[in-house]
């Protein structure tokens, strides 16, 4: 009962991390932006959110005052979105304006996001005092602290399912405002149409690149809020140069394929994701049992959803037509 409690837990834990980045991307991607730069704008999230709780604490503590519980959530909140904005702003400035190559822009955002968070993650490592020494122990409690605590429910449903911070829910609600934003409104559905075709929106009188633009920066912003989450609250408000939030970046983006392009989709495929991350832990305790093996699990099942789907072909379940072009409106 323990191996599956603790693999369920896994599997929220680290599909939480997983959904914000493929929700944030499939938003970008509709508007025909292929952005593999969202390694990059978690890390840059994540960063973001440990430096501006770290400031925020150590000000409140040198000047005596004792810190907003609102403020200690607002600020990384905010910061961790706006920072990873910008990442999602430089690749739309360089791809939609300067009409870069869309590959190797998302690919220089990933390694610029990595270089800076972690330069910066040893900065604040040597300002505390040593590797580990970072303390926003104050913040981290404000957004691990179980949003359902209040509910009599049993002990296995609390251990399970609801002894989670609100960021695990929040990335619930995001994917279902997302689907609801793609299917249900007039912007949502312009949006889809200028990833799909935008001449044809351009000659309808959708502003092309306002839109590429917005779903972009936003798309990344809500990618940041997963280098948030496992900054703060999963591993307890400090810096790890360890790799993993790039590989969770990676996999983010090979469930954009696996979720072809739906958000309502990534909720349950991020679970699946976030647990077959973890087997390879698991692993490790099974003797003769190479790990490697295990890792390869998300990138298996995707290439194996990828085949099932071009073979079938389906229209609804292929990527935007224009995913990855740049738009010349001269040409149009």
């Amino acid at each position: 009962m323990e191996i599956i409690i603790t693999l369920i837990k896994a599997a929220i834990t680290f599909g939480t991390v997983i959904m914000y980045g493929s929700v944030g991307e499939i938003l970008t991607e509709k508007s025909g932006n292929l952005n593999l730069g969202v390694p990059g704008t978690m890390y840059m999230g994540g960063i973001a959110s440990l430096a501006s709780a770290f400031f925020y604490e150590r000000a409140c503590e040198s000047s005596g005052v004792a810190p907003s519980t609102a403020l200690l959530i607002l600020i990384p909140f905010l910061s961790a979105f706006l920072f990873a904005a910008f990442g999602g702003l430089i690749y739309s400035f360089l791809t939609i304006t300067l009409r870069a190559n869309q590959n190797v822009t998302g690919l220089t955002l990933t390694i610029f996001g990595a270089g800076l968070a972690n330069f910066f993650g040893g900065s604040l490592n040597k300002l505390a005092g040593g590797v580990g020494q970072i303390s926003v122990s104050q913040t981290s409690r404000a957004f691990s602290a179980s949003l359902f605590s209040f509910l009599p429910l049993p002990d296995i449903l609390m251990r399970t399912l609801f002894n989670y911070g609100f960021l695990v829910y929040l990335a619930i609600v995001v994917a279902v405002a997302a689907h609801f934003f793609l299917n249900k409104t007039n912007a949502g559905l312009n949006l889809r149409a200028v990833g799909e075709n935008p001449a044809t929106a351009d000659a309808a009188g959708v502003n092309v690149t306002r839109h590429k633009y917005l779903a972009t920066c936003i798309g990344t912003g809500i990618s940041g809020l997963g280098g948030l989450f496992y900054t703060l609250d999963y591993i307890g408000g400090t810096w790890a140069n360890d790799g993993r939030i790039e590989t969770l970046g990676w996999l983010a983006v090979a469930l954009v394929i696996f979720a072809t392009w739906k958000p309502l989709r990534s909720l349950w495929s991020s679970y699946l994701f976030g647990l077959l991350y973890w087997v390879p832990q698991l692993s490790q305790n099974i003797k003769r049992r190479p790990q490697s093996l295990f890792m390869m699990l998300p990138y298996v099942v995707t290439i194996l959803v990828l085949i099932f789907v071009s073979l079938r072909k389906k229209k609804e379940n292929q990527p935007p037509e224009s995913l990855g072009l740049a738009y010349f409106r001269e040409e149009r």
